[in-house]
């Protein structure tokens, strides 16, 4: 009987690990995005975002992307880019599984606008999304929209707000939604840093990440 009531109790513990997500623990996000002017309507994206299911550790996500953006105007901006994103589904750190790696294709328009004090800007974007998992290949295709809000606090520091819903193209309609608040700082003219709090909910899981942000926008345009 007390082997009986050992194995159960095993399984019980093993089954728990194996669910588990960390949805409990506080990730983070670390991450750089650069908008490098090359002509006077042209201009490179570049990020990187670097994921963890805890503080510092425990691999999460790894995304590179990049655009070319064209600048319909000061207020309006179309961009076409690919990103790379590589994925541990796994919170606890199992050795020789294989992540999930997605190659993703996307169209942007970005419209900005201000109202007193507050910047806004609207970011409509789809993906076409090439996943490959464990020698399985599927493509999936989603929309995005987020709205910023940006507030000045001085010459120097700023607040920065967002909310981002995706919208799949196939199977749950709702994928996930972002909310995000933070503290931003402009070092110097083209080089800004961002602190804070991202809320990342899905339809069975909801995280909470800190986020740490660089915005290096270097002028790349040859001097007259």
């Amino acid at each position: 009987m007390k082997k009986i009531v050992f194995l159960i109790t095993l399984c019980m513990i093993t089954a728990t690990k194996a669910q588990e997500t960390g949805e409990d623990d506080w990730g983070s996000w670390y991450m750089y995005f650069g908008t490098n002017k090359i002509s006077d309507k042209l201009s490179i994206h570049s990020e990187a975002q670097f994921r963890y299911y805890e503080t510092a550790t425990n691999f999460n996500q790894l995304l590179l992307r990049t655009g070319l953006n064209y600048h319909i105007d000061e207020n309006a901006i179309a961009t076409i880019g690919y990103a790379y994103i590589g994925t541990d589904t796994s919170f606890e750190e199992i050795r020789n599984e294989e992540n999930t790696n997605e190659h993703r294709i996307f169209e942007q328009l970005i419209l900005k606008n201000k109202v007193g004090e507050f910047l806004f800007e609207h970011r409509y974007r789809l993906e076409q999304r090439f996943l490959e998992n464990q020698g399985a290949t599927d493509t999936e295709h989603r929309a995005r929209y987020r709205l910023q809000v940006t507030l000045p606090l001085t010459n120097t520091f700023f607040l920065n707000f967002y909310d981002e819903v995706f919208i799949n193209f196939q199977d749950q309609i709702f994928g996930q939604n972002r909310l995000y608040g933070a503290l931003g700082v402009h070092v110097t003219d083209n080089l800004s840093v961002q602190a804070g709090y991202l809320k990342n909910h899905f339809n069975t899981a909801n995280f909470d990440r800190m986020q740490f942000g660089i915005f290096f926008n270097p002028d790349l345009r040859k001097k007259k």
